[in-house]
């Protein structure tokens, strides 16, 4: 199928859906290298040309300290054949290991460093959006900006994203410096940047990137509990005990679902387009999997329109959700809605 491109920022046009790389190495449970491979050739081939990864995503190897960078390695073996035709984001600032209570870095030797980092690890000479994935908090966003704007200068990234940012942070760090995305957590059951993030974005003319808009797979009907005691999920109230109580906004989003012919997941991804035209914002969700159906499956949402009617019964889920969409293995401050 042909997946739609969308001017995400002036300047920047993407696919209309994105693909998040980070399941493709370890963080939800094993994966194998050449299926991980084929999966992103997959992605490609679907459409799907804008991918997402991060310097913090992978499996550290023994002995080493900073991000693990395994993903980008995975990401340079796409790179290395089909660089014309990916748009590649990835994000520097977290500096311990997925899954566990991070530590950041912002000051202006760390930002070059990590961008030097990531160049060499993703095999290619520019970045095309470059996010600081989270910030340091004691450090003001303007000085972390400013030193990611000196890699636009000199040809390392073409656009500078945010990750996690409040709606006060995002405007500071726009009189420095254009952003042109923000990527937070959004779907039909994390939706606190609706109203503080999404407005400031679309002020300073930043398009928005949710990231796990799928739940984390539980918007989709396919996980089980059982299934999630490897990965960084196990424990975690959403997933554990409020795992049956939200079990309901997966049937609201089903009967929607069989309404349109289409997949849970197809479902939840074309809720966040029609929310991005109602609050006029582009949207690009970015939908990670270790699969290459699902890869096609995600990408017939880009060209699904729910009804008005959909689109409410669906907004309505949200009071049915138990638990927050923070990881009690981070604190309250590590997601924006914890420091609106």
């Amino acid at each position: 199928m042909i997946v739609p491109r969308i001017e995400l920022a002036p300047g920047l046009t993407v696919s209309k859906m994105g693909f998040g790389g980070m399941a493709l190495t370890g963080v939800y449970g094993q994966t194998d290298p050449d299926e991980a491979l084929a999966t992103l050739h997959a992605t490609v081939d679907a459409g799907v040309r804008f991918i997402d990864t991060a310097d913090v995503y992978g499996t550290p190897r023994p002995g080493t300290d900073g991000p693990a960078g395994t993903n980008e390695e995975l990401i340079a073996q796409l790179l290395g054949v089909r660089r014309d035709e990916v748009q590649i984001a990835t994000k520097f600032g977290i500096t311990g290991e997925v899954g566990e209570r991070n530590s950041t870095r912002g000051d202006r030797a760390y930002v070059k460093q990590a961008c030097e980092a990531s160049l060499r690890r993703l095999g290619t000479d520019v970045i095309d959006l470059y996010y600081m994935h989270r910030r340091e908090l004691t450090r003001p966003i303007a000085e972390t900006v400013a030193a990611m704007a000196e890699l636009v200068t000199e040809g390392k990234v073409r656009h500078l994203g945010l990750s996690e940012v409040t709606a006060a942070e995002l405007r500071d760090a726009a009189a420095v410096h254009p952003i042109a995305a923000v990527q937070s957590e959004w779907s039909i059951w994390s939706r606190d940047v609706e109203a503080s993030v999404v407005p400031a974005a679309r002020e300073v003319g930043a398009g928005f990137v949710p990231y796990s808009p799928l739940g984390r797979g539980f918007l989709t009907g396919t996980l089980r509990r059982d299934n999630l005691r490897s990965t960084m999920l196990a424990g975690q109230p959403r997933f554990d005990e409020h795992f049956d109580a939200n079990v309901r906004v997966v049937e609201m989003i089903r009967s929607v679902a069989q309404e349109m012919d289409a997949t849970p997941a197809q479902i939840a991804l074309a809720w966040l387009y029609a929310k991005g035209t109602e609050l006029g914002i582009p949207v690009v969700p970015i939908p990670g999997t270790r699969s290459a159906a699902r890869v096609k499956e995600n990408a017939v949402a880009a060209t699904l329109t729910l009804t008005a009617g959909q689109v409410a019964q669906l907004d309505s889920a949200a009071a049915l959700v138990q638990g927050g969409r923070n990881l009690t293995f981070n604190g309250a401050d590590w997601i924006s809605a914890g420091r609106e």
